[in-house]
């Protein structure tokens, strides 16, 4: 099996060159791409791998890529790298097929566990995840008003926006979110959307 390769496409060099040198330093190799187009253009399918790309870029978007990727039957796990006020694009590229999405400024462990998932969705021998049930009965033991809260979190909502939507202060939906990140045992945003859609809270 030849070793695998991670793809990195973002039209700013500083982030290209800092995720070609994270990669490198935990031993995988990658390949850079300033653009959604030069990626296609030098996408060679065979070797495990998984793609790190921009929401926004020039030209053909991150998610642009992602669906082009999707018409044409590439097996090719995609991590969404988002700007903070990107979060619901991330959000529907995650609803759409996307590995996981990773916000910025990053941290880099997180994002190497990420690229970690990605590249374990390729080998038959990955762990299982949690199934639906067990996800299921950790859904159940939310409250209603944390369950409101899921949703629109899930759907990219800012927590100011939940707050207005739901009558509360920012604060008490900080706190809403910090006890439903608990229950679901979910570590990030888009481990709260995965479950969502995993549980079909809400829909592609």
């Amino acid at each position: 099996m030849p070793d695998p390769i991670v793809y990195v496409v973002d039209d700013e060099p500083t982030i290209r060159d800092s995720l070609a040198m994270l990669l490198r330093s935990v031993g995988l190799q990658s390949r850079t791409f300033a653009s959604a187009r030069d990626f296609l253009a030098g996408y060679q399918r065979g070797a495990p791998a998984c793609l790190i790309a921009d929401v926004r870029m020039p030209g053909m978007s991150g998610l642009e890529l992602q669906e082009t990727l999707r018409a044409t039957d590439a097996a090719l796990p995609v991590i969404i790298i988002t700007g903070h006020g990107d979060i619901a694009m991330a959000v529907r590229a995650m609803k759409v097929g996307a590995s996981d999405f990773i916000e910025k400024p990053f941290n880099e462990q997180v994002l190497l566990d990420a690229v970690h998932r990605a590249l374990a969705q390729q080998e038959p021998a990955a762990p299982p995840s949690a199934t639906r049930a067990e996800l299921e009965t950790r859904v159940a033991t939310l409250t209603p008003r944390e369950r409101e809260v899921l949703l629109l979190i899930a759907e990219g909502r800012p927590n100011k926006v939940v707050a207005t939507r739901l009558g509360l202060s920012t604060r008490t939906v900080e706190v809403h979110r910090a006890k439903v990140m608990e229950k679901l045992q979910a570590r990030s945003l888009a481990d709260l959307v995965r479950i969502a859609i995993a549980c079909e809270l809400i829909r592609p």
